[in-house]
């Protein structure tokens, strides 16, 4: 059996269609949380995001390796910023070592105190704060959790309280979002890949490779935008077909 390179376009566009619409079913019960009240405590914000989150961590293989939800401090009593964020099982992680079960992300640890101080600029937080829309990162190496490459995805959360103007508006408190590990995506999506004659690779809007058939070409490399392409619906990412390389890092 073999596929063609629209076929595969469209099952990544497939793949991750399913993560946003779990992104956007999570948001509807955080901004309910945030809405009740105008300072939410942040142990109950935490136990609604657990219950949401920690099912998708501990399916049987499962396809993300994070998810939480990310509030900015104006609408948690005494916090700058408020990280309900989960980690899934992680098999020899040289951060946190090998873990069975979800490990909440600890912010007391001193590795994390510039992260913290710039969180809004990054592009998780900062692309859906402004477009007001859903957003995805990367791939990146997790320095601070996997130390592996990833793919985050985002999307904003608003609540009544945080517009200010008194008309019903809306503002962003936050962002609702989930890690997939590119490796995992790999073990999703390379068969499908595997089954188009020519080499593909999967590449974010800047043309930085995802995964690829072309052993040549590696996770984070710049590949050649000349090569063919094909748009994965609902998604920045594209499939070239016979990629090369680029000149550029």
């Amino acid at each position: 059996m073999s596929r063609s390179a629209p076929e595969v376009a469209v099952g990544v566009g497939e793949v991750f269609a399913g993560v946003f619409d779990l992104l956007a079913e999570w948001r509807h019960p955080i901004e309910a949380v945030i809405d009740a009240s105008p300072e939410v405590r942040p142990a109950e914000l935490d136990a609604v995001v657990s219950e949401l989150v920690l099912p998708r961590l501990t399916e049987p293989d499962p396809l993300l390796v994070g998810a939480g939800f990310i509030a900015d401090g104006a609408i948690v009593r005494g916090r700058d910023v408020h990280f309900a964020w989960w980690l899934g099982p992680l098999e020899a992680n040289p951060v946190l070592g090998s873990t069975t079960e979800p490990t909440r992300l600890d912010l007391s640890t001193r590795g994390y105190t510039e992260y913290l101080r710039d969180f809004r600029a990054l592009e998780w937080y900062s692309i859906p704060a402004s477009t007001r829309h859903a957003h995805v990162t990367g791939p990146y190496v997790d320095h601070l959790c996997t130390c592996d490459y990833i793919l985050t995805l985002t999307m904003p959360v608003h609540a009544a309280a945080a517009d200010g103007s008194g008309n019903g508006g809306s503002g962003m408190v936050g962002v609702v979002g989930a890690d997939i590990s590119v490796r995992r995506l790999e073990h999703e999506l390379l068969a499908a890949f595997l089954e188009v004659p020519k080499p593909l690779a999967l590449v974010n809007e800047a043309g930085r490779v995802v995964l690829s058939t072309d052993p040549a070409l590696q996770v984070g490399q710049l590949a050649d935008s000349a090569a063919e392409t094909e748009a994965c619906p609902g998604t920045p990412f594209r499939v070239l077909v016979e990629p090369a390389a680029s000149g550029s890092k």
